[in-house]
């Protein structure tokens, strides 16, 4: 069976979207919106609060976690190469409820990231300016409503002219993380990773994630603390799944998807060892910046201009995984649109850029309220969450289209399945029960509202609906 008979099993595609990508783009998507900011900080921040100079065995753990996953996503999407990604693929396996459900848990993880990920990027511009002496700290909103703004028109406009763009800025990202690299290398003091497994001991904090909770206790250091800044770090590696909501503009989708999608994932956890094997190594773990561990590790060495690099690769960082989150979302929800479950007027396709700029419009307006309302800093966890959520229902899809569908075409496959569907279903768990008690419930009281709206309108809207009542008022007729 072809991939497009696959497709087929849903409901349907009668708009489609223009194939652009290749699989150097995918690389380029993938690298947009994994390597954020976060690269310059979140490994100073797990060894001095987690796990000491063994937070580069953490970044492994959460890597491998990401790559089984990545691999899992990699055969689905080379199988069903449309924009709707996991929740395509959860369509055709387990049907239209639980398709909603992941799609809902996606909406969460992206929109929120936006609205996130612009808030950061304010931050990092007004700490920018403020680096080269000019003081504008009244101006954050301004700044976060802005650039959602910018980006969003840049989007709007098409795939073609928002993948120049980010090719632009992943180039000059990728030239920052050299400069610290190279430049960080040269003070490396060995000593600072001798004591690699620092020793367990109580956390000052109370249990506040599931296991904590189980468990009893809270607690920082040895292995524990390794694999509890995995979980932290796996908020670092999320973002690749948003490659696969690219396929369906993909030129020969089926080889170039899990092609870039690996890829993407592979060299972003090269690259996150390699800046957190010279933050540890320039600073002992104990003497860290909480707030920024890699500026002050430079500033202590005496090479103050890298900071201004360090602050430049931070913006530019943030701004390229903006642009992804927004088209992977907006390829979301032209799917689940397209399928009847939201107002079918998102699924417009432009007749000038040939992009579905309408809902991008919607997205953008959206983050923009949450910024200006919520206060999205403090909802990460949330993102995390509703990405892991979707893992799940992935890594589970694989076993079960493997039995369900086995003569279908796959363009890749992932190797010793069952097992490594299943061994990553384990690590995501793993992840998931490392976040916070409040988190889930907030994540329940998402996805109860989510529920809520199916009912109430996807349920009687939905493609698949129609078409049902109006075979089923077909054959009465013919009766």
């Amino acid at each position: 069976m072809p991939p497009s008979e696959a497709t087929g099993l849903r409901t349907g595609a009668r708009h489609r979207l223009a194939q652009f990508y290749r699989p150097t783009d995918l690389v380029v998507l993938g690298l947009g919106v994994t390597i954020g900011a976060g690269i310059f900080s979140i490994a100073g921040v797990q060894a001095a609060t987690s796990a000491g100079p063994g937070v580069l065995l953490s970044f492994m753990i959460a890597g491998i976690a990401a790559l089984l996953a990545a691999l899992c996503y990699a055969e689905l999407s080379s199988t069903m190469p449309t924009s709707g990604s996991a929740y395509t693929f959860v369509y055709v396996i387990f049907g239209e409820v639980w398709a909603w459900i992941i799609g809902w848990a996606v909406i969460l993880e992206m929109q929120l990231a936006t609205a996130v990920v612009a808030r950061a990027w304010a931050i990092y511009a007004v700490q920018t300016l403020t680096d080269f002496g000019i003081r504008l700290p009244y101006l954050e909103d301004f700044f976060a409503l802005g650039i959602v703004l910018l980006l969003t028109f840049i989007v709007s406009l098409g795939a073609r002219i928002g993948m120049r763009a980010l090719y632009v800025m992943v180039g000059a990202k990728l030239l920052a993380i050299a400069a610290v690299v190279i430049v960080g290398a040269m003070h490396i003091d060995v000593a600072n990773f001798g004591d690699f497994f620092v020793q367990a001991q109580p956390s000052p904090k109370p249990p506040d994630t599931v296991l904590e909770v189980v468990l009893g206790t809270s607690q920082s250091f040895g292995w524990f603390g390794v694999f509890s800044a995995a979980s932290a770090i796996a908020f670092a590696y999320i973002g690749f799944d948003v490659v696969a909501t690219a396929a369906e503009e993909t030129v020969n989708a089926p080889r170039a998807m899990p092609k870039g999608m690996i890829r993407s994932l592979v060299i972003a956890t090269v690259i996150y060892l390699g800046v957190a094997v010279v933050m540890i190594g320039m600073v002992p773990y104990t003497k860290m910046a909480a707030d920024a561990p890699l500026a002050s590790a430079f500033r202590v060495a005496g090479v103050d201009w890298m900071v201004h690099v360090i602050d430049i690769g931070a913006v530019l960082g943030l701004t390229t995984v903006i642009v992804v989150l927004i088209v992977g979302l907006t390829r979301i929800l032209f799917s689940m649109a397209r399928d009847g479950l939201l107002p079918h007027g998102l699924a417009t396709i432009s007749r000038r850029f040939h992009t579905p700029s309408k809902v991008t419009w919607v997205i953008g307006v959206i983050a923009m309220l949450l910024i200006q309302f919520v206060p999205v800093l403090t909802l990460q966890e949330l993102v995390v969450i509703g990405a892991l959520f979707a893992y799940l229902f992935v890594a589970a899809g694989v076993i079960v289209m493997r039995r369900r569908m086995p003569h279908l075409e796959r363009g890749f496959r992932v190797p010793l399945s069952p097992y490594l569907p299943a061994l990553s279903l384990v690590a995501i768990l793993w992840l998931m029960v490392n976040l916070q008690i409040l988190t889930w419930i907030w994540f329940a009281l998402w996805m109860a509202f989510g529920l809520l709206v199916y009912l109430l309108y996807g349920r009687r809207h939905s493609l698949l609906a129609t078409t049902t009542a109006h075979q089923a008022a077909k054959g009465r007729h013919r009766r």
